[in-house]
Order: structure tokens, then sequence, then C-alpha cells
């Protein structure tokens, strides 16, 4: 019967539980065959691709985030159709990093309105922004001023429309919009405005309604705060206010002239009609005026 060496261990050493990458020293575990790299490389910290927390999706996702060039698609969908895991694997793993301080998504506003949404991705979650750059004895970086913000002003609300376009109807509706800063100084709008509220007003006009009322529709009552944006306010009581119709006006039937009974003028016996009063021809009574 062979004797137990006592110094041997019984059973194979596992892993410490607290560090499971940690191996045996006796030759087994991961080494490296590493080739410095001088081109298309990104620094990946390892505080992200040893994270006990994160799925191996979460990290793998991270590194490649990372390495993505500013303006490359980062949603889901681009990924999505970038890798095989499909979109609900790749939103639980968004989810991962920005639970952990490695992804952010931030709303900003386009110069033509339009909201987008920007996925930051982060290689240091939490740290401070404030701190001051080391120095490094090189000129600091000159920053480029972000574009000023520019105002977009919502349309105009939609006014009635005049079923007639004569320039006379129009240009007077555009005299009369011209005159409300006679009336309020506030009123003073830009040639785009009044050529919006042009046919408005014409639709007045057209209804039988007098400049008169028109301009004091348009004109009283007004707010005694200062009017943000005038021609909104009419646009909205051009249509708000806009009065029926006239009423239909039956056309006229044309009296036709009275038809005189045929006679024989007493002078040259030629008929002709006439009242019968009358016993003598035009000509007849032309030649006895001169005569």
């Amino acid at each position: 019967m062979d004797t137990e060496d006592p110094s041997a261990p019984s059973r194979a050493q596992s892993a410490p539980a607290d560090n499971p990458t940690r191996t045996r020293r006796h030759g087994g575990g991961i080494t490296h065959d590493n080739t410095r790299h001088t081109t298309r490389f990104v620094v990946i910290g390892n505080h992200l691709v040893q994270h006990k927390d994160l799925s191996l999706l979460a990290i793998g996702l991270g590194c490649h985030l990372q390495s993505l060039p500013t303006g490359a698609g980062a949603d889901i969908k681009s990924l999505a159709a970038r890798f095989p895991e499909g979109p609900t694997r790749i939103a639980a793993a968004l989810r991962e990093l920005e639970a952990h301080g490695y992804l952010r998504r931030e709303r900003h506003r386009t110069q033509t309105g339009r909201i987008v949404t920007r996925t930051v991705s982060c290689n240091q979650p939490h740290a401070d922004r404030r701190r001051e750059p080391a120095d490094t004895g090189c000129p600091p970086a000159k920053r480029t001023p972000p574009p000023p913000r520019r105002t977009v002003h919502k349309a105009l609300p939609a006014v009635p429309q005049p079923s007639s376009t004569a320039p006379t109807l129009l240009q007077q509706a555009l005299d009369l919009l011209a005159t409300l800063r006679r009336h309020d100084s506030r009123l003073l709008l830009s040639a785009t405005d009044t050529a919006h509220l042009v046919p408005g007003v014409a639709a007045w006009l057209e209804r039988d309604v007098a400049p008169g009322a028109v301009r004091h529709a348009l004109t009283t009552d007004l707010p005694d705060e200062p009017l943000r944006r005038p021609a909104a306010l009419l646009a909205h009581r051009l249509t708000d206010r806009l009065p029926p119709p006239p009423p239909f006006r039956t056309p006229s039937a044309a009296v036709p002239p009275p038809r005189h009974p045929l006679q024989n003028c007493e002078g040259c016996d030629r008929g002709f009609r006439a009242p019968e009063a009358e016993n003598r021809c035009r000509d007849c009574r032309t030649a006895g005026v001169i005569a």
C-alpha cells in the first residue's frame, strides 16, 4: 500500500471565489502575445472590460461604442443591424451600460427646431467633468463656440380664404392692414405677416362688411400686456369672428320695354310704332321742328 504524501494537495485547488479570473500558478490560465498598436486602436479601461456586474454582452457593446467615431449610429436599430443579438438583447445591454454610467442619452434641439436624442459613451463613469485639465506644457485647445440657437416661430394660424381674388379687393385688404398701427402701435406687421393676413381680411370685405367694421373687430378689446405675435392674434380674430355670408338676393327680372301699337304716319303714311298720342313718325316730327 502506497503512503500518501502529506505535502501534496489532496484535490485540485479552485480559484478564489472573490476573483474567478485568477488561476493556479502551475502554468495554466491565459497568456498574451501582444503587438503594440500604432493605428486604429482605442484605449479601454479595465474597469469596463473586467466589470463584475455587467454582462458579457454589455461589456462588449460598451467597448464597441467607445470605438465608434463621433456621429456614428448608436441607436438600437443601427446596432441590431450590425450585430446578430437582436433589438431586445441590445436594448437590455444599453440599459446596463446606462445604469453603471458608461452611457447616457441627451435630448437636443437642432437649428431647425427638431428634437433629437444623442447617445454619449463615457469611458470614465462618474468622472468629475469640472476638474481642470492637467498642465502638459501645451497651449490649451481652442474651443469652437457653439452656433447661436435660432428662435423658430410656429406657423401663423390659417385665415379664411375669399372666393374672389380680384386685385381691387386684395389691395383694399392690404391697405386696411397697413393702417392698423395707427390705431395701436403694437399692430406693426411685417410684410410676410401682412401677406398671410390679406386673404382673411378680403374674406370679410366680400361679405359686405365695411372696412371700418373690420378694423374695429381687429383693434378693440386687445390685451393690455405686450403682444408677442400680433399677427397670430389677428389671424385668430379673423377666423373666430368671421361673419356669415350676406343673405342671398334674387336678381330682379328685367322689365321688357313697352310695345306700342303699329299706326300710319299722317305726314308720310309710313307705318311706325309709337304711343297713341303720337300721330307722326320721328322723321316727320323732326322735319316739322326744323321747318
